[in-house]
């Protein structure tokens, strides 16, 4: 019995209202099941962002069709959290009041909700932050109060566009090491925007390859790799061979 995808794309397409203008996505199709973390890469321009805006309900695409759960979803607003590139947490909350937004625009359980916070925000290192402001918390620990944020929508999907981008190497080594490990007791399904191959490699199940090309052309990379993951894979072998096919693969992609 084939398991039905948690998120599936069908020939999905957009542009922008200039008809003259090449389509940002075009006849584009890949899947996503629950409990996977799948990793979205390719060249600049080639619509990630894009994309997951599509998924979230942020736009509508001009053709194709988007299901959850098998089941045509042109209504998706607020059904999956999406995590955009900047932390966007509000200045003047402080982290717990960053936290608690999505319960209060949902009209939800406040009282309910402070305390499954404070016990995540113990489980994602951040105990003792409840009352700081953004601007008292280094790059890595906005990325997790962000991302806490994003996981309290409740939804089972979650959209995460380069939340790590913008972080020094070092830091970004260590929110791989703290994703890595609670990513498995949330039992949630990931798609995961990034530039960073070997980053889509520790992280990932699967990586599409979009090819930014018409028609939308969609490759897929299934990561073999044993779990639980860690950093001493990146050099082993079938690590570097698997980078090596994927820089040949955008490699061949881009045009200068």
């Amino acid at each position: 019995m084939r398991i039905t995808a948690l998120l599936s794309l069908h020939q999905l397409g957009y542009s922008f209202a200039s008809t003259s203008e090449k389509p940002i996505l075009s006849h584009l199709s890949l899947e996503a099941y629950a409990g996977e973390f799948v990793s979205i890469i390719g060249a600049s321009g080639s619509g990630k962002s894009t994309l997951f805006k599509l998924i979230a309900g942020l736009l509508q695409p001009i053709q194709g069709e988007i299901r959850l759960r098998g089941k045509p979803a042109p209504d998706r607003l607020g059904k999956i959290a999406y995590m955009p590139q900047q932390d966007l947490l509000l200045p003047w909350r402080t982290v717990l009041e960053n936290c608690l937004l999505p319960l209060e625009l949902a009209r939800g359980k406040q009282l309910t909700g402070i305390s499954r916070i404070t016990e995540l925000l113990e489980h994602f290192g951040l105990a003792g932050y409840e009352h700081a402001y953004p601007d008292e918390l280094s790059g890595g620990m906005r990325q997790r109060v962000a991302f806490l944020r994003t996981l309290v929508t409740g939804q089972e999907l979650l959209l995460l566009d380069e939340p790590f981008g913008a972080l020094d190497a070092m830091t970004k080594r260590g929110m791989h090491k703290w994703l890595l490990e609670l990513w498995g007791s949330l039992h949630k399904t990931v798609l995961f925007i990034t530039h960073d191959l070997e980053e889509a490699i520790l992280l990932s199940d699967r990586i599409y390859l979009l090819s930014g090309n018409e028609p939308q052309g969609v490759q897929e990379i299934i990561v073999k790799l044993p779990r639980p993951r860690h950093y001493e894979q990146n050099y082993e072998p079938e690590f570097v061979m698997l980078r090596q096919d994927l820089e040949r693969r955008l490699h061949a992609q881009t045009t200068f």
